[in-house]
C-alpha cells in the first residue's frame, strides 16, 4: 500500500497476494511491483541477446523474458542466464520439452501458455522440471490462443473464458503440489483485459502479472497500456508488469516505470515536471525537456525536477521539486533548489547548470540514504 496520511486521496491499497521468487526478485506480497520486458533478438544469437538484456537491465528492468521456440534457443539459454544481470524467464508456447530444457539451462521462470502447451500429462512434466531446478512458473493466458473447448463453450474470447483457462491450470499446478506460480490474462482489448484481471484478482491469491498484449507501437501502445494497466494498478491489482510495445525493449521498461511513477508505486530516476509551453515561455521548453531527458538518463536516484516556461505556474511547481527552473525575461530564469528560489541563470547556460545541480542533489540523496542504512 502507498500510504499518505496527509493526502489520503493518493493512497492505493494493493491486493493481498502470495509472494513467490523469480530468481532473486520477489513477486507478490509487499514486494515492489517489478518491471519486465522481453528480448526481440534471435535467442540463439547469445551476444545480441545478452547485449539487449543488459541494456534493458540498465534502463531498470527487474526481469527479462526471452523466447525459446527451438532447441538452439534453449542451448543458448544457459550462457544467456550466466551473463544476465537480472533473472531470465523462458517463454514457452507449443513444445513442453523446451520448458524442460530451459529449466535445465537455469531459467528463473517458465512462462507456459495454457492454450498451446498441451494436455495435463505434459504440464506435469514441466512442473517436475521446475521443481527439480528451482524455477517458478507463469501461467500466461492469452485471448488469442484460448483452448478450443473454451472457445466452443463461450463462442468467442471473453473474460470468463480467460479466467476459467487460468484457474484450470492453477488447479493442475496445485494438484501437483506446485505453488511457485504467477498468472496473467492478457488481451489486446483493454476492456477485456481489465475485466479479466478484475475477475482473476477475486478468484485467486496468486501473484498477478499485468499486461495488455500486442498493444501496438510506441505511441499507441503506451496509451493503451497506460489506460489498461494504470487503472488496474490504481485499483491495487498487479504484482509485476510488462508493457508490450512494437518498439525497443528499453522503451517498454521506460514506459512501465513511468506508469508506476505516476501512481507513486515505484520511484527511480528523475521525474521531470514540465509545462506544455505557450507564447509566455521564456525559453524553448520542449527542446530543453527533450535534451534533459537524455542527459539525465544515468541518474537512478529518485528525485524531481520542474521545467516551467514562465512565472504563472513555475514558482508553485518548484516548491514541490528538488530542483527547478522557471523562465523569466531578458534571456534568463530562476533556479530553485529544495523548493526555494536560489539564483538566476542565463538560458544559454541553463541545461549544463541544471544537469550539474541534479547530479549534485542525487549525490547528496545517495549519501543520506547510505548513512541512514548504516545507522
Amino acid at each position: 500500500m502507498s500510504h499518505n496520511p496527509v493526502r489520503p486521496w493518493r493512497n492505493i491499497d494493493r491486493r493481498k497476494s502470495r509472494q513467490i521468487m523469480v530468481g532473486n526478485v520477489p513477486v507478490g506480497g509487499d514486494a515492489p511491483i517489478s518491471v519486465q520486458t522481453m528480448t526481440n533478438t534471435d535467442t540463439s544469437d547469445v551476444a545480441a541477446t545478452v547485449a539487449q538484456v543488459q541494456r534493458a537491465a540498465e534502463a531498470g528492468a527487474d526481469i527479462v523474458r526471452v523466447s525459446t521456440p527451438d532447441e538452439s534457443s534453449t542451448r543458448a539459454l544457459k550462457e544467456i542466464v550466466r551473463e544476465s544481470p537480472v533473472p531470465i524467464v523462458a517463454d514457452i508456447h507449443f513444445h513442453y520439452k523446451r520448458a524442460i530444457e530451459a529449466a535445465e539451462a537455469g531459467a528463473a521462470c517458465l512462462r507456459i501458455n495454457p492454450g498451446n502447451i498441451g494436455d495435463e500429462k505434459r504440464v506435469a512434466e514441466v512442473i517436475r522440471a521446475a521443481k527439480d531446478h528451482g524455477c517458478s512458473i507463469r501461467i500466461g493466458v492469452n485471448a488469442g490462443s484460448l483452448e478450443k473447448h473454451l472457445l466452443e463453450k463461450y463462442g468467442e474470447p471473453c473474460p470468463d473464458a480467460m479466467v476459467e483457462s487460468g484457474l484450470d491450470h492453477i488447479r493442475i499446478l496445485q494438484d501437483h503440489d506446485f505453488h511457485e506460480f504467477k498468472i496473467s490474462v492478457k488481451a489486446s482489448d483493454v476492456f477485456m483485459s481489465a475485466a479479466a484481471y478484475q475477475q482473476l484478482a477475486d478468484a485467486t491469491d496468486a501473484p498477478i502479472h499485468l499486461g495488455i498484449t500486442e498493444a501496438g507501437g510506441l505511441m499507441s501502445g503506451t496509451i493503451k497500456s497506460a489506460i489498461g494497466l494504470g487503472n488496474l494498478l490504481w485499483m491495487g491489482i498487479g504484482d509485476t508488469m510488462r508493457v508490450s510495445l512494437s518498439a525497443d525493449p528499453v522503451e517498454e521498461v521506460k514506459v512501465g516505470f513511468e506508469i508506476l511513477k505516476s501512481l507513486g508505486l515505484r520511484h527511480r530516476g528523475v521525474n521531470i515536471i514540465s509545462c506544455p509551453s505557450c507564447a509566455r515561455q521564456g525559453f524553448d521548453v520542449i527542446k530543453t525537456v527533450e535534451t534533459l531527458e537524455k542527459r539525465l538518463e544515468h541518474i537512478k536516484t529518485p528525485m524531481s525536477l520542474s521545467i516551467i516556461g514562465c512565472v504563472v505556474n513555475g514558482p508553485g511547481e518548484a516548491l514541490m521539486t528538488d530542483v527547478g527552473f522557471t523562465g523569466g525575461g531578458a534571456g534568463s530564469g530562476m533556479v530553485y533548489l529544495a523548493g526555494k528560489a536560489s539564483h538566476k541563470m542565463s538560458n544559454d547556460q541553463m541545461i549544463e547548470h541544471i544537469v550539474e545541480e541534479v547530479e549534485k542533489k542525487a549525490a547528496q540523496l545517495d549519501a543520506e540514504a547510505a548513512q541512514d542504512a548504516a545507522e
